[in-house]
């Protein structure tokens, strides 16, 4: 086996012109443009989240801290929770998704870009009306799981929760369409030889997780729906004093709510699964066990949900059953930590920023994953469900799983997204600092969880003695800010002054290494045919494929052309579920009307029609 660092030959993108203007960006069907912008706004609305758990750090500084009033808190804790998960982490992997998994199999495009392009723009226009709540007062305040009874018009009366299930109901469009999108692109558009048993463990991770989308997203889709009949159309679906279930809404949420884990966590598995063997110098130990192992997670993690419920009576038998599944949840999980150990053992590893994010992700979400087992038990999570102890694991899984994982895959990534490296020292202090910020906001929680500092509350007594773990958590938490600025500044630097990369800067094995960073349009000049799992350590295979890959065509492949029917489209969705609010049956009509024009628009447009010339 051998590696190629050679820079990218003479033929580089530049030699091509592509629009650059704000109109060829809001315009666009080009997968990496759709893959920068989901990561540009998703990093914004990290921004958001990390500033709205700020405040809330600084009013548990101390005890019976009167910096926001309860309502604010609740407000500022419902909506902390709805954008990291909804409006950061998954947009964050469709990022990846977008932009890697077309050049890991060999593909010029998404199966519909168009339909792309419309994923992203809903989700933006979603994020956009969920946060609109905060200028007009009427914040979501129920926390981002949104229990029954509490989300009833009797104790919900304003707009709060009409914001949150509508807002939600948007960004769920959104994630269903790009869930069958990467389905149907993997499963018709890979290379030739491109078997799925040779495809890399990121697309095979975004294979999974896609599926989870389409499947999982439908099940909160009919949660949401009921609510709003509840709040909009005076059912009583949730209402027990009406002849409702309360409990219903937990089953339907956590139906959902579980896989989502999996949505969150299998592709910052998948980003480090590819990071590892790279910076290890050798092929990925037991590959087809880390592909059934996330197939298997994928599968039974619908299989785990009631272990959230616990606290709510089901009985012993339903209890058994879920303790049983929670447990044999942790067995692929765990073969996926041994085979990246293995993978290390005895490669020659470069510590590397990605590689230094990618261990830590095994580390922290190792811890996470042990708290996450300590809960499978019934008795032990009927003590510590609505403590801190709580918070403080699914933090270390949600953060120290997926945040650390998408950050090795941005300093790996960058190169061939920009052309330029990321600053490596600037990339170690940003790992440390994170590391340490990270661990000193979050492992407190451990404690005052134990000493009964209780979830979802917006202060505590002095008598409690939880105010050092609190000060602890508040303190790393702005460390923890500062650490992600260092990421800004690293990437901004870098984009005026960095490094500049060749084509396969790391020695890579995959496809999209065999590409000039930045890539074309059409990514491929001619479809490379793929012969092995890593077709660049294989010399006689490189050469062949790198023949074909970083040489400009005589002719250009014919590309989609853009198209703004998507963002038109996107937007008649989202005025339609915000007129939903008037309370009048028909107002949303007209929403849909203008929806239905530009669907119709879309479909009579020509995407593949000629430009005239100039």
């Amino acid at each position: 086996m051998s590696v190629s660092t050679a820079p990218a030959p003479a033929t580089s993108p530049e030699t091509h012109h592509e629009d650059t203007g704000l109109w060829s960006w809001i315009t666009t069907v080009d997968h990496k443009r759709i893959g920068i912008m989901y990561f540009v706004t998703s990093l914004f609305f990290l921004g958001v989240g990390g500033i709205e758990a700020l405040i809330i750090r600084l009013q548990l500084f101390s005890p019976e801290n009167q910096l926001i009033s309860a309502q604010v808190y609740n407000q500022l804790f419902t909506m902390h929770g709805t954008t990291m998960i909804f409006l950061v982490a998954m947009p964050q992997a469709v990022a990846f998704f977008n932009y890697i998994v077309p050049l890991q199999i060999g593909a010029r495009d998404v199966a519909f870009p168009r339909l792309n392009a419309l994923s992203y723009w809903i989700y933006l226009f979603g994020a956009i009306y969920l946060n609109v709540s905060w200028f007009v007062g009427a914040a979501p305040n129920t926390s981002w799981v949104g229990y029954a009874n509490l989300t009833s018009t009797q104790f919900s009366p304003g707009l709060n929760v009409d914001f949150w299930v509508l807002g939600l109901s948007i960004l769920g469009v959104s994630s269903i369409m790009g869930g069958v999108n990467f389905i149907t692109t993997i499963i018709n558009l890979r290379a030739p030889g491109m078997k799925l048993m040779r495809m890399p463990l990121f697309t095979w991770m975004t294979f999974v997780t896609s599926f989870l989308l389409v499947t999982a997203l439908p099940v909160i889709a009919v949660a949401l729906i009921l609510l709003a009949f509840d709040r909009f159309f005076a059912t009583n679906f949730f209402v027990a004093s009406a002849g409702g279930d309360p409990v219903l809404w937990q089953h339907l949420f956590w139906i959902f709510g579980h896989p989502e884990v999996y949505i969150l966590v299998l592709p910052a598995f998948g980003v480090i699964s590819d990071v590892i063997p790279a910076f290890s110098r050798k092929p990925l130990f037991g590959y087809p066990v880390v592909v059934y192992a996330g197939v298997l997670i994928g599968f039974i993690g619908w299989g785990v949900w009631s272990h959230h419920m616990f606290t709510s009576g089901l009985g012993p038998i339903a209890d058994s059953f879920f303790v049983a599944s929670t447990m044999i949840i942790a067995i692929p999980t765990g073969v996926k930590i041994f085979n990246w150990m293995a993978t290390m053992w005895g490669g020659a590893i470069r510590f590397t920023t990605a590689m230094m994010f990618a261990v830590g992700l095994v580390a922290l979400f190792t811890v996470g994953g042990l708290s996450g087992i300590m809960h499978s038990s019934a008795p032990v999570d009927l003590q510590q469900h609505d403590s801190y102890f709580v918070v403080a694991h699914f933090h270390y899984v949600i953060v120290g799983g997926i945040l650390l994982g998408m950050f090795s895959g941005v300093y790996y990534w960058f190169p061939k997204v920009t052309g330029r490296l990321l600053d490596e020292k600037l990339g170690k202090l940003h790992f440390w600092s994170t590391i340490i910020g990270f661990n000193l906001t979050f492992f407190p929680m451990h404690f005052s969880g134990m000493y009964g500092m209780p979830r979802r509350t917006w202060t505590y007594r002095a008598e409690l003695n939880v105010e050092i773990y609190n000060q602890l958590s508040t303190v790393g938490a702005f460390f923890l800010g500062a650490s992600t600025l260092l990421l800004l500044w690293n990437i901004w630097k870098s984009l005026k002054s960095g490094e500049k990369a060749g084509h396969n800067p790391w020695g890579a094995p995959t496809l999209e290494w065999s590409i000039p960073s930045p890539p074309h349009h059409y990514n491929f000049p001619a479809l490379p045919e793929v012969r092995s799992r890593e077709p660049l350590w294989n010399d006689d295979e490189r050469a062949a494929i790198e023949a074909v890959t970083l040489h400009e065509p005589a002719t250009e492949p014919e590309m989609p052309n853009p198209s703004f029917w998507p963002i038109v489209v996107a937007f008649g969705i989202t005025i339609t579920w915000a007129l939903v609010m008037t309370g009048i049956w028909w107002v949303p009509l007209l929403g849909l009307a203008f929806t239905a024009l530009g669907v119709y628009a879309w479909a009579f447009e020509d995407p593949f029609k000629k430009k005239a010339a100039h």
